[in-house]
């Protein structure tokens, strides 16, 4: 009835929003697209055809990956100008094919944004990643009038807008997938001003003498800004077994991308990590895998994992998880074919055949990009507030609870040194950084 009273334009946005959500939803459940508007043409889905992948997915792109013999991978690989080069790329079916070098260009191809808009452009904040903190302090910091910019090397949503289904996030009683809390953050942020820049991974941070602005490089060129808040999170450790990584993108899979789960429908896999990210990758995969197994190097899930997602797992007859257990080889011609498993109480191995494996294996900080003036703990974590060093307190006064130890610099999430690892707190830290932000704006120059 009250939605009678809304003007005309209110009513189409929020019947379309509610229309592409359901649609959404169910296209995550099925095991391909039934239409693709970007098709991509492999001879292997290596690495980059899976980042590509990913990156399409979690901007809600529908693709489709062919092979070269196919009809249609056929088709494209005679359409293009020269000598394939795979993967090779179509969107919105016209008869430009280009063969993208990296997820940059892609992203420029879909948003239609070039790189050098950012040239003579000093913004009041750069956010560097796109994860749940990034996108908060986008949000905030656009939302109080502030000039907001944010890059992220990937996709939005960071590794959590791959999760499948987030259950314990504040006003979602019946869950939200990452991706879907992602796009709406990021839709958000965008009305408020923001702009994001995908596929952009920073390189340098440079920061800024005597009042200037604070630099990142990046491989689509310097972006500058009076303040940075870093929220490039953590990647996922490696595993350190070449001839498991050799396989990355053809059955192996660091973090739970939600492209290589539809293609693993009726197959053995395997999910290496007992935290809440290979919980829920096991219950995504378990939609379409014929079996989902749990490999863990501790008996069991109780020490590592929400007690939510324990139960789920315990109800899902698809899903078992095994203790004392750890991958210390496996292989395949061209795709993954076996693995072996050592008991690590008994040092017993054995052999098992896999389609899939899912290594979600800890956490390692996202930065190798920045310089030595930003303070780190002994694993790589930045360190804020008062653990920052006192030769970098000034007056005898540590720093604000998120800012580093060069002033104008902050940071949020993951990959600050003592955060608790979670969406939601990852979240509140980026829009509790905005009002430190404007604090520091204010300042006068000479303090």
């Amino acid at each position: 009835m009250l939605s009678c009273l809304m003007p005309r334009g209110a009513r189409d946005e929020e019947f379309h929003t509610a229309v592409c959500e359901l649609l959404s939803e169910w296209g995550a459940t099925v095991p391909v697209p039934l239409v693709d508007s970007v098709q991509l043409v492999s001879d292997n889905g290596g690495g980059l055809t899976l980042a590509i992948r990913d990156y399409l997915d979690r901007v809600g792109s529908p693709n489709r990956l062919y092979a070269p013999e196919s009809e249609v991978g056929r088709e494209i690989v005679a359409l293009y100008d020269g000598e394939p080069t795979y993967p090779l790329m179509r969107a919105y079916m016209t008869d430009h094919i280009v063969a993208p070098g990296s997820v940059r260009e892609v992203a420029t191809m879909i948003t239609g944004r070039p790189d050098d808009i950012l040239v003579d452009t000093v913004a009041d904040i750069l956010i560097v990643g796109a994860g749940p903190g990034g996108l908060a302090a986008a949000v905030y910091g656009a939302s109080e009038g502030l000039s907001t910019v944010a890059i992220e090397a990937e996709a939005i949503g960071g590794q959590a807008g791959t999760s499948s289904m987030i259950r314990n996030y504040l006003g979602f009683p019946r869950g939200i997938s990452g991706g879907k809390l992602a796009q709406r953050a990021r839709s958000q942020a965008i009305r408020f001003g923001t702009q994001f820049f995908t596929g952009w991974p920073a390189t340098a941070l440079k920061p800024g003498e005597g009042g200037d602005p604070h630099t990142v490089c990046t491989e689509g060129g310097d972006v500058r800004a009076r303040t940075v808040v870093i929220a490039s999170g953590v990647d996922y450790r490696r595993i350190g077994i070449p001839a498991i990584d050799e396989l990355v993108g053809r059955g192996v899979n660091y973090g739970a991308a939600m492209t290589a789960a539809r293609e693993m429908e009726d197959q053995l896999v395997f999910v290496v990590g007992g935290g809440n990210s290979a919980g829920q990758a096991a219950v995504h995969l378990a939609r379409f895998a014929r079996s989902v197994t749990i490999l863990i190097r501790r008996p069991d899930l109780s020490s590592t994992m929400s007690r939510y997602l324990i139960d789920e797992i315990d109800h899902n007859p698809r899903i078992t998880v095994r203790g004392n257990a750890a991958v210390v080889d496996g292989g395949g011609q061209d795709q993954l074919e076996w693995i072996e498993i050592e008991d690590t109480a008994t040092h017993e191995r054995r052999r098992t055949d896999a389609r899939g494996l899912f290594l979600l294996l800890g956490a390692e900080p996202h930065c190798a990009w920045l310089p030595p003036e930003v303070c780190r703990d002994e694993r790589g974590f930045v360190l804020t507030g008062r653990d920052v060093p006192m030769e970098y307190w000034v007056d005898n006064c540590p720093p604000e609870s998120l800012a580093t130890s060069v002033p104008g610099i902050f940071a949020v999430g993951d990959i600050r040194s003592g955060s608790m690892k979670r969406v939601a707190s990852a979240a509140g830290e980026g829009a509790s950084v905005v009002p430190l932000i404007h604090a520091y704006l204010e300042r006068p120059a000479d303090e």
